[in-house]
This record gives C-alpha cells, sequence and structure tokens, in this order.
C-alpha cells in the first residue's frame, strides 16, 4: 500500500473495487414511464417526498393506517437550494398534502391517522414568513404541516412537545410558536394531541384492521434524550439535568429529535429525524443521542440517514449498528450529503456486505464536490418509495419523478429479500 494512503482510501479508490462495487448493485429493472400501482391491502409503502425544501415521508401501513413523519418548508438561500419540486407554484407543504392525497386513494380514509412531527426546525415542520397566508381556522400561518392540514384531515398529532412544549427550554422561533398555534387549533377541532410515548410499541399502531396485521409494528425509540433500553418498555436517559447546564450548553433541537422503528415481518425501517453525533471534539459525549439510538434499532434492512447526511450525523457507530441494505438520504441543500457521510455509509469496514444509497434531491454542487463516492448512488433525484410485499419477507425500491406531479417510475430496484 502507498505511503500516506489509508486503508480505507485504498479499499475505495482502485479499478478494481470499483468494478467490485459494480457487480455488488441492486439489480435495476428497467421500466416504461408509468405510474407506480396503488397501494394495495397487505403492502406497506413508505414514500421519501421529494419538495426540494425540506423533508417528509408518508408511510401506508399494511391495514390501510397512514402515518407522516414531518413536512418542511425551508426558506432557505436559493443559491444553495435545489429547484422547489415539482414547481414553485404551490407551497412546499401543498405538494406533500396533494402527494398524500393521490397515493392514499386506495387506502380505507383519505385522510392521516397520525401526523408525527420529529423536531421542531421549519424544514420539517414549516417555516413561515410575513407573506405566509393565515389560517381561517385559527391564528396560525400556513406553511409545513399546518397546510398539509388544510388538505387533508389529522386524526393524531405526534410531537416531543406536548403540552407544555418547554424543554429543554421555552420555545422562542417563530416557526415553532405557529406550530404549537396550529396544535392547540388542531386540538379544538377535533385532533387528538399527544406527546411521543419512549419505548411505546402501542401508541402508533394499526387503525383500520389490527387484527390481519400481527406482525406490523412501530416502536417509540427516542425523544428529548430519553430512548427506548431495548427491554419492555424501558427507558434511559441520555442527556445530563438541565441545573447541570449553563443554556448555551443545553442539548439542541436536533440531538431532542424523535426516531421510529417500523418492523413488518422480518422487515425493518429507521426514522430519526435530526439526530446527530457530533460531541464538540469529545467534550460533550452524551451529545451523541445517534449513536445510543443506533444501537437499540439496528440492524433493519432500510435506513432513513439522519439528519440530511449532514457532516454532523450518520456517524461511524450509527452505519456499524444500522447495517442497512438500503440509505435514503433527505436531500435539498448543498451540503447534503457530505461526503464523510458517504464514504462511511459504503464503508466494508464498518460491516461487511451490498448497501446502496439513494438520495431525494441532489443539488448539483454537491453531487460534484461528492463525485468520489455520489457516482455510485442508485438515484440522485426524485420521491423514493420502499414498497413492502405482503407478509414483509419482499421489498423493492421505486423512485418516481418528481418534477410533475403525480410523477411516473423513473427506476425500480429489487427486489430484496428482508
Amino acid at each position: 500500500m502507498a505511503e500516506g494512503i489509508s486503508r480505507r482510501h485504498f479499499l475505495w479508490g482502485s479499478a478494481a473495487s470499483f468494478a467490485l462495487l459494480a457487480s455488488q448493485q441492486a439489480h435495476c429493472t428497467t421500466v416504461p414511464a408509468v405510474p407506480m400501482e396503488p397501494w394495495q391491502r397487505g403492502f406497506l409503502d413508505i414514500h421519501h417526498i421529494s419538495t426540494g425544501r425540506g423533508n417528509s415521508v408518508l408511510a401506508i401501513c399494511p391495514d390501510g393506517t397512514s402515518i407522516m413523519v414531518d413536512a418542511g418548508a425551508t426558506k432557505g438561500p436559493t443559491d444553495a437550494l435545489g429547484p422547489a419540486r415539482p414547481d414553485a407554484s404551490r407551497r412546499p407543504g401543498e405538494w406533500i398534502g396533494r402527494y398524500a392525497l393521490h397515493h392514499l386513494r386506495t387506502a380505507p380514509k383519505r385522510e392521516l391517522d397520525y401526523f408525527v412531527l420529529t423536531h421542531f426546525h421549519g424544514d420539517h415542520m414549516g417555516e413561515i414568513t410575513a407573506d405566509s397566508p393565515v389560517s381561517s381556522k385559527g391564528d396560525y400561518r400556513l406553511s409545513g404541516v399546518a397546510d398539509v392540514a388544510e388538505l387533508i384531515p389529522v386524526r393524531q398529532l405526534i410531537d416531543r412537545g406536548y403540552p407544555s412544549y418547554d424543554y429543554p427550554a421555552p420555545a422562542t422561533y417563530d416557526a415553532t410558536l405557529n406550530y404549537i398555534r396550529f396544535a392547540r387549533a388542531a386540538e379544538k377541532h377535533g385532533t387528538k394531541v399527544a406527546r411521543l410515548q419512549v419505548g411505546s410499541l402501542q401508541q402508533i399502531a394499526s387503525q383500520h384492521a389490527p387484527a390481519e396485521c400481527a406482525s406490523f409494528a412501530i416502536r417509540n425509540l427516542a425523544a428529548n434524550g430519553d430512548v427506548w433500553t431495548g427491554q419492555g418498555e424501558d427507558v434511559k436517559h441520555l442527556f445530563p439535568p438541565l441545573s447541570t447546564l449553563k443554556p448555551q450548553e443545553y442539548p439542541t433541537e436536533n440531538a431532542c429529535s424523535m426516531a421510529l422503528k417500523f418492523s413488518y415481518g422480518a422487515f425493518s425501517y429507521y426514522i430519526g429525524g435530526d439526530l446527530t453525533c457530533d460531541t464538540l471534539f469529545g467534550t460533550e459525549p452524551w451529545m451523541d443521542a445517534e449513536s445510543a439510538v443506533a444501537k437499540v434499532a439496528g440492524p433493519v434492512n432500510v435506513a432513513a440517514v439522519d439528519h440530511h447526511g449532514y457532516y454532523d450525523a450518520t456517524g461511524p457507530e450509527f452505519v456499524r449498528a444500522m447495517r442497512s441494505r438500503i440509505y435514503v438520504i433527505q436531500t435539498w441543500h448543498a451540503t447534503h450529503p457530505a461526503l464523510q457521510v458517504l464514504d462511511r455509509l459504503y464503508s466494508p469496514i464498518l460491516y461487511p456486505g451490498d448497501r446502496d444509497v439513494l438520495a431525494t434531491g441532489m443539488v448539483p454542487a454537491a453531487a460534484l464536490a461528492d463525485a468520489r463516492l455520489s457516482d455510485r448512488m442508485l438515484s440522485q433525484q426524485g420521491h423514493v418509495v420502499v414498497r413492502v410485499l405482503p407478509g414483509g419477507d419482499q421489498y423493492e425500491v421505486i423512485v418516481l419523478d418528481d418534477t410533475v406531479e403525480e410523477g411516473k417510475v423513473k427506476a425500480r430496484f429489487g427486489p430484496y429479500a428482508a
């Protein structure tokens, strides 16, 4: 091995290793540009929705229970963002709501049984500006989740703060205050609002035919530094008492993110908002909530990468614990993902075996900066749908065109064995 070249870069830098990786990539079926077959009873469909402005995931469970996780609408600098998808004629939350309505057309009801907000950041719940319209249903403005709720009924709203919204400190961020007003108004109109119960296997449950879905469950893994221990519904708390910290040392909003694990037969899926592994160069080890969560969540078949693949997340312990076959990165900014994150995701040192990575919206600048590894990704643009077949023994990955509403299939990969 040449002097000064690490084993990691040697493994991934030779022509032979490129050929080996290509031979291991998922089988891609060439398909005509047709709409994706609609959800049917017994399927678990997990849609990573691409708007170019934040995160949103729609899950349609085997009995038709519908769950949306986040509905972002960021107002970031346009020179760092990709184009709005499918276009800028509507707000991101409106596009998300319309997408959900379309794909729920064969479900028992065209409504959301659950909306789960991982944490209080605009790219997950909706930023607001002076020109954000005011809702007719309460004293809040429309953006993100509030826009979704204008289009589609939400039966239960779950977040990390209800009812007090004061951990680790009272909210001051305009978007969070707007969300709280939305949640209060939704509750008055009949939506059940609750704080995530960490460790629970019952809080988010099948609503339409639970007896037919005995092998489907959702485990609440984490929120506010509370992490499931892996035993029963026991929880441990990672963060030190706030009384021992200065306000500027309090846990960050990202570190307080909620995390969930979906299980269906042999199949499993992880999503954890913006959990991070950054410890300020080792000075605050308790800040690495991501690794603690990954150790009780993994291994899984499919993992949504934490914090958009930003530099401070998806650490080595996350990858080592997840051992995932498929990684989905919800990208929409020039910093998504960081090259070192792709390096970890593809590393055979962290775990052996095949794995593939897909992104919802790789900005050209990011693709260029990450080209050493991003060129190997299965897809860099489009809605990424994971479809688990009845019983949970097999699944496939489908990429949908996000440049037009009700986009058609661009590619499909698999089937994979769970």
